[in-house]
C-alpha cells in the first residue's frame, strides 16, 4: 500500500474528502517523525513499535576492492512487530501450507 492508497483509505473509510483525509494522513506522519526525531518510541498496540537504533563505529569492507573502510557511528529507525499482527500474519502462513 502506497501512501496515496492509504490517504484513499482513510477518504473512504471516514467518508471525508481526500484532501482531508490527506491532512489527517500527514499530521500521523508527521507527528511520528517528529517523535523519532526526538529519540522517542512509537507504539501502537496491536501492531507494532518504532524506535531509534544506535550502531557504534566498525570496520567495514568495500565490496568491489575489499579493502577495509571504516563505517562511522549511526542511528537506523527499527520496528518490532506487535504480537496481534504477528499472530494473524501467522495465520495466513497456515493458509498458504
Amino acid at each position: 500500500m502506497t501512501k496515496s492508497e492509504l490517504i484513499e483509505e482513510v477518504s473512504d473509510r471516514l467518508d471525508v474528502p481526500r484532501n482531508r483525509a490527506s491532512a489527517i494522513v500527514n499530521a500521523i506522519f508527521d507527528a511520528m517523525k517528529g517523535a523519532l526525531l526526538e529519540d522517542e518510541r512509537i507504539e501502537l498496540r496491536g501492531f507494532g513499535s518504532f524506535s531509534i537504533r544506535n550502531y557504534d563505529a566498525r570496520v567495514g569492507r568495500n565490496p568491489r576492492t575489499g579493502e577495509e573502510v571504516e563505517v562511522p557511528p549511526k542511528k537506523s529507525v527499527h520496528f518490532k512487530v506487535g504480537k496481534e499482527l504477528k499472530q494473524r500474519v501467522d495465520t495466513l502462513n497456515d493458509y498458504n501450507s
